[in-house]
């Protein structure tokens, strides 16, 4: 059977990848029980579609970066299970998009791949369960104070961090990754968070989703190589958890590790990373 989702497209049809995002929903609708959120209409009369939106999966389709279809779900509180790019699915097969409003071949096989992936049936409650991460129930931190601001690191035995301000925790063959307060302080308020898609495979150093807020995107750059098993999906109704606390309830995604001896080589542990974190804090607040 299908998967089925309520879905909320881009409504950016001056662009051809608003176009695209459009042909995408309308693809899964005819395939499978889906149903279409109307992007117009969900700005003005918003609780028909508050309302299948808790009925169903929610799926965002965003056109490009600019992600207007993710910040009105953001805006109107609608919890979102999963969300697709166009520009960057494009990009990740190397199409270039039309110039224009017309869709062409290369455009309509995205739209067919992205449709037969988002509907084919997955048991991916059973993953997170069996790959859950053996996460210590209490951290220890070492904080750096500068005029108003603290800044924390986990001291517990097991985090490593990359010089892009990205920590993993290391149980066994199995990880859970997150920002450090540096990002979150530097980005000042969170607003939105794309997850990276369980199931990927990524190589250390690759993207993992991105978090956003008012003053800019920040990538979330992989400190290790592995396969997603899990997202932090409380992060995509309240990203603001990233602010409170990063290490614990504003952890991102959890991974099966493949190449960690390697990584590692690679990573920072505390007594590594501290002194990083300082300059960083120091040069920046300067």
């Amino acid at each position: 059977m299908s998967k089925e989702y309520a879905v909320l497209p881009c409504n950016g049809l001056d662009k051809c990848a608003g176009c695209i995002a459009r042909e995408l929903a309308v693809e899964l609708t005819e395939k499978s029980g889906s149903k279409i959120i109307c992007p117009v209409f969900c700005r003005v009369a918003d609780t028909k579609y508050k309302q299948l939106a808790e009925e169903m999966p929610l799926l965002v389709i965003d056109g490009c970066s600019t992600r207007c279809a993710s910040k009105l779900a953001a805006e109107k509180g609608l919890k979102i299970s999963g969300k697709v790019n166009i520009t960057e699915a494009a990009k990740e097969r190397a199409v270039e998009l039309p110039k224009g409003l017309r869709i062409d071949s290369r455009a309509e096989n995205i739209v067919h791949e992205l449709a037969d992936k988002l509907l084919a049936e997955k048991e991916e409650n059973t993953v997170q369960e069996e790959t859950a991460v053996d996460y210590p129930q209490t951290l220890g931190y070492e904080e750096y104070r500068k005029e108003k601001f603290v800044f924390r690191v986990p001291t517990n035995s097991g985090f490593y961090f990359n010089e892009n301000d990205v920590w993993v925790y290391v149980s066994g063959n199995r990880a859970r990754i997150g920002v450090t307060d540096f990002v979150q302080k530097s980005l000042s308020d969170i607003m939105f968070f794309t997850p990276p898609e369980i199931g990927c495979e990524v190589e250390q150093f690759d993207s993992v989703g991105d978090i956003e807020s008012g003053k800019a995107v920040f990538e979330i750059v992989c400190p290790v190589s592995g396969i997603v098993t899990a997202v932090n999906e409380e992060l995509l109704e309240s990203p603001e958890l990233i602010n409170q606390n990063p290490y614990e309830q504003g952890w991102i995604a959890e991974m099966t590790l493949t190449n960690f001896e390697s990584d590692k080589e690679l990573l920072h542990q505390f007594e590594g990373y501290y002194p990083i974190l300082k300059g960083k804090v120091d040069q920046f607040h300067v």
